[in-house]
């Protein structure tokens, strides 16, 4: 239902409403580093160790699966190292539980302004560690990009884009080798309405093309999914994030519902050496 004229400009302007005008020198540092489908241009500081764990679950299929991520700066924050490991079902019949493919990630920090954007390409390459008899994974080595681009707009709002790449030239899906070929754009919107809560709003689009026996297949998937995080800072420099999101299938994927949920617990491994703070684009340091 379209809002009444009247509450429009109020609607269009809550967002700088509802961050403080002028925070103080104790202002919390809003969460920058916790997207769930569009990656963040945010590597991890130094002395602080990221530990991700995320589900997503199809509601009409069943089929579901499970990611473990850890980052560590290498060593500071223009370099970043960190591994993926995953876990599903899946919903064909005979397939079940397996392991899926390891991701080995390092991302560089090409460019940082912490009132304007930030710019941290990444390559990964992928390990075929999954459960070939369950079809889990790409059953191949390959090789995976994303340049992910973060904007601040304003205060309250933070913007994240994404151009990625996948490819596996010597895959296997049922029992054919396969050559794998993804293409990904992605964005995403995220609105601070307090440091420890944000809503979040993401785009994915991913094209796949999918060769075995000298027979191309292609299809595309289009997802919108609506979503919030909170956060909570812990004793020892520890910091708890959680969030839920309701990814939707639009276009080629109408119909498909999934639901997905988000766990992040940050820690410190060392004292970090003494340096000027760096906050995300467009709002104050942490």
């Amino acid at each position: 239902m379209r809002p009444a004229a009247p509450l429009l400009p109020l609607l269009l302007a809550w967002p700088a409403l509802a961050w403080p005008a002028a925070p103080g020198p104790e202002a919390l540092e809003p969460l920058v580093d916790n997207s769930f489908l569009v990656e963040e241009a945010f590597n991890q500081e130094p002395g602080v160790v990221q530990n991700i764990l995320t589900f997503a679950r199809d509601r009409a299929s069943g089929a579901w699966v499970s990611t473990f991520t850890q980052e560590w700066p290498a060593p500071d924050q223009d370099h970043q190292l960190s591994y993926t490991l995953s876990f599903g079902r899946n919903a064909e019949p005979g397939r079940g539980l397996g392991l899926g493919d390891l991701l080995l990630n390092w991302r560089y920090r090409a460019a940082s302004d912490g009132n304007r954007m930030g710019f941290t390409p990444r390559l990964s390459v992928v390990v075929p560690a999954g459960r070939a008899a369950a079809e889990i994974g790409y059953g191949g080595w390959g090789a995976q990009a994303n340049l992910p681009i973060s904007t601040g707009l304003g205060r309250a709002l933070i913007a994240h884009s994404n151009l990625g790449a996948t490819w596996v030239p010597e895959g296997r899906s049922g029992g054919e080798r396969t050559r794998w070929i993804s293409y990904s754009l992605a964005q995403s919107l995220v609105w601070l309405v307090h440091p420890r809560l944000n809503l979040l709003a993401e785009v994915v689009w991913v094209g796949n093309e999918r060769t075995a026996g000298g027979v191309t297949a292609r299809d595309q998937t289009l997802t919108v999914s609506p979503g919030v995080r909170a956060g909570v800072d812990l004793p020892g420099d520890t910091q708890v994030v959680i969030g839920a999101a309701i990814p939707l299938g639009l276009g080629p994927s109408a119909g498909d519902v999934a639901v997905f949920g988000y766990l992040s617990v940050e820690l410190p491994f060392r004292r970090a050496a003494q340096q000027a703070p760096e906050g995300p684009p467009g709002v104050p340091p942490r």
